[in-house]
């Protein structure tokens, strides 16, 4: 299946739950879901029952969505942290954060994962030195990440950075904002990873 390109917010009414796919809008309390916080459609204030199948189905549609990864990345990434030692969850986790694009998010070079990803398809990113196009590429600890040079001027790159002060950065990296680069500097510890999104269910839906 395609990565979806339609209206983001839409996802985010049906799930009843943030999922930072609109950056500042949200931040600016203007998102479709502060307006309208219940599902779209003609159905959407409908309360409807959920089977167990149900929520662990939302919970990956959640990940999905959040993170803009595919059925076939998704099930891959469980693949692997099911390989490793430790919690299959938190593995997941892990593994998901260490992408290029997330990890370009966590540093607040990006105000969404999707203009992250961006930024990394067009070329915008190097890692150590080198450019990186691929937006699953998995950063490892000590690794550099920056915005090439002739992009630390682009608007909404300037702009993230700006809002820094109010997304924060993500604890397990180090980032010099005046010269746009981070250090990715070691894997979080689950509790520090704060997403709308139960991992165990979705260990438990592709365990089946």
């Amino acid at each position: 299946m395609a990565r979806y390109r339609g209206p983001v917010e839409k996802i985010e009414r049906r799930f009843g739950v943030s999922l930072n796919l609109k950056g500042e809008r949200r931040l600016n309390g203007k998102s479709a879901l502060d307006k309208r916080p219940y599902g779209p459609g003609q159905h959407g204030q409908r309360r409807k029952k959920v089977s167990e199948y149900g929520l662990q189905l939302n919970e990956k549609q959640k990940a999905k969505f959040m993170y803009g990864v595919s059925e076939k990345q998704l099930r891959s990434l469980f693949a692997e942290a099911k390989r490793r030692d430790g919690n299959t969850g938190t593995n997941l986790i892990n593994l998901i954060e260490q992408r290029l694009d997330n990890v370009v998010y966590r540093m607040g070079f990006a105000s969404t994962r999707r203009f992250a990803r961006q930024l990394v398809n067009h070329r915008h990113v190097l890692v150590d030195g080198k450019r990186v196009d691929i937006a699953s590429y998995r950063v490892k600890p000590g690794q550099k990440v920056e915005i090439r040079e002739k992009s630390k001027t682009n608007p909404q790159v300037v702009r993230a950075l700006e809002l820094v002060n109010q997304t924060g950065v993500a604890g397990w990296v180090d980032i010099d904002a005046e010269k746009v680069f981070g250090i990715f500097t070691r894997l979080p510890e689950r509790e520090e990873v704060v997403i709308p999104v139960e991992e165990r269910l979705i260990v438990e839906l592709f365990s089946k």
